[in-house]
């Protein structure tokens, strides 16, 4: 029997700056007709978005590489946005680059391998954790069909991805040209409708499976090339309803957000509850001067001013337990984590083209010194008090240890890839949550990050000393780790 492959479609949602209240859905799908077979729809695990907001222009940039797993020869995205977008095309490893610039550093201290071990920097066993302090370019083509509202305003190639950009006054005209267009959509009308009726622009780009890794058994897993959309909206939203169509039970996103202040999502999506108890776990073990300036303020800013928070973390029933994957609550929602923040400082942007270190080095207190001179016990004795001294003078000089990342030196040549994105005086935010289906019928509107009106300046470059010794992006405050050549994808993918 002759078989028919129409390709698949997939309605991608990203972070835009729209008209829209709460978040619907990331990415949604088209399945392609086999005539005589039941073809599984293409899913979306994952995504991962680079989103700068300038609010006084009202001009948003997204960078989205969204994951696909499934079996269809080809199919296609389709992400929405309030007004007509530019496209351009983004290097292969622009979000490694990412990755690595946020980064958490590890406060290090300097330790002798020579003299016995003492633990001079740090205090008793840790404890488990509190509940928390609540718990392309292109010509312009004309309609293709005078009897029709679609509307092709664009067509273009970005990379090796052919685009069109499309317009729609009735969704069953939108259902009607993807169909005509060799395109089978999955799912509702009334998924299209939300953005037609919003005036949404609809740009449509076709993916080649060929670029992706083929498993054993034929279905295809692989992060599409990075491509940016630039255009001007009103607020800073993520549209996920049309995601909705296309994924079975959750999605995890990564976001990194580049702003004037710090974003968090909204209500109880917030990553508070998770950064605020960190925080505290850390003041209670190790005291208050232990976190830097800015999150002691923030820290006091919240007992003050923070209360319906507080309260509200309490009712959710969110629970934080070191080292382990953020259980969900009696909903079965987890609570967003916050991976990284920080106000981007001139020095930050050399550390892009090499003229700045990317990480501190702890100096060798052993340095000059072998285990074989140890053997004569007055060389021994003398060497002893070399080294003794050397360490309480990094003591002194650095009470708070050295900050300290790695990366290889060849990962560290795709910093520059992000040169003239990251900008000094913009505050970068990460932040990672796994929306379930049932949060997805909604758009997302992005947020300053506030406890009340209080704003919040607190900053995360640095890995909490309750963060010592364990690892995963989705951990409680004993949670931390390096990152991935996919940021924060490689552990939740397992």
């Amino acid at each position: 029997m002759r078989r028919i492959h129409l390709a698949r479609l997939a309605l991608l949602g990203l972070t835009f700056l729209g008209l829209v209240p709460l978040a619907d859905a990331m990415c949604g799908y088209f399945r392609p007709i086999i005539t005589d077979i039941k073809s599984p729809p293409v899913l979306q695990p994952s995504q991962i978005a680079f989103i700068t907001w300038d609010p006084a222009q009202k001009t948003e940039t997204v960078t989205v590489q969204p994951r696909f797993e499934g079996s269809a020869v080809d199919f296609g995205m389709v992400i929405p946005t309030p007004t007509q977008p530019k496209l351009h095309e983004m290097p292969r490893d622009f979000f490694k680059a990412l990755g690595l610039v946020t980064q958490p550093k590890k406060r290090v201290f300097p330790e002798s391998k020579l003299m016995p071990r003492m633990d001079m920097m740090f205090g008793g066993p840790e404890k488990a954790a509190p509940a928390g302090l609540g718990g392309g370019g292109g010509g312009r083509a004309p309609v293709e069909d005078v009897r029709t509202t679609v509307a092709v305003l664009e067509v273009g190639q970005v990379g090796n991805l052919d685009y069109k950009i499309i317009t729609a006054g009735r969704a069953d005209d939108l259902f009607k040209w993807l169909k005509d267009n060799k395109y089978s959509y999955d799912g509702d009308e009334a998924t299209l409708n939300f953005y037609v009726q919003k005036k949404y622009f609809f740009t449509v780009m076709k993916i080649d499976t060929l670029q992706m890794k083929k498993n054993k058994d034929g279905t295809y897993t692989g992060d599409v090339t990075p491509t940016r959309f630039t255009f001007s909206s009103e607020q800073l939203v993520y549209p996920m309803r049309i995601t909705q169509v296309s994924v079975k039970d959750k999605t995890d996103a990564l976001f990194y957000v580049q702003a004037p202040h710090k974003i968090d999502l909204p209500g109880d999506m917030s990553y508070q509850f998770h950064w605020l108890t960190m925080l505290q776990h850390t003041e209670n073990l190790f005291g208050q001067q232990d976190l830097v300036e800015t999150n002691r303020n923030w820290l006091d800013s919240v007992r003050k001013n923070g209360q319906a928070l507080m309260r509200r973390g309490g009712e959710i029933g969110f629970t934080f337990p070191l080292g382990q994957e953020l259980p969900p609550n009696k909903a079965g929602i987890r609570p967003t984590s916050l991976q990284w923040a920080k106000m981007l400082t001139a020095d930050d942007i050399k550390i892009l083209s090499g003229d700045m270190p990317y990480s501190e080095t702890a100096p060798d207190p052993d340095f000059g010194f072998t285990q074989p001179d140890l053997r004569d016990p007055q060389r021994a004795t003398a060497i002893f008090k070399v080294i003794q001294a050397r360490l309480q003078k990094a003591q002194k000089d650095r009470p708070r240890g050295y900050l300290v990342r790695e990366a290889s030196a060849e990962d560290l040549k795709s910093l520059s890839i992000l040169k003239g994105h990251l900008q000094a005086g913009q505050v970068l935010t990460k932040f990672h949550r796994t929306f379930t289906r049932g949060e997805m019928n909604e758009d997302l509107v992005m947020v300053q990050a506030k406890a009340g009106d209080v704003e919040d300046r607190s900053e995360h470059d640095e890995m909490l000393r309750t963060f010592r010794g364990f690892g995963g992006p989705r951990f409680g405050p004993g949670g931390g780790g390096p990152a991935l050549p996919r940021p924060g994808f490689r552990e939740l993918d397992k």
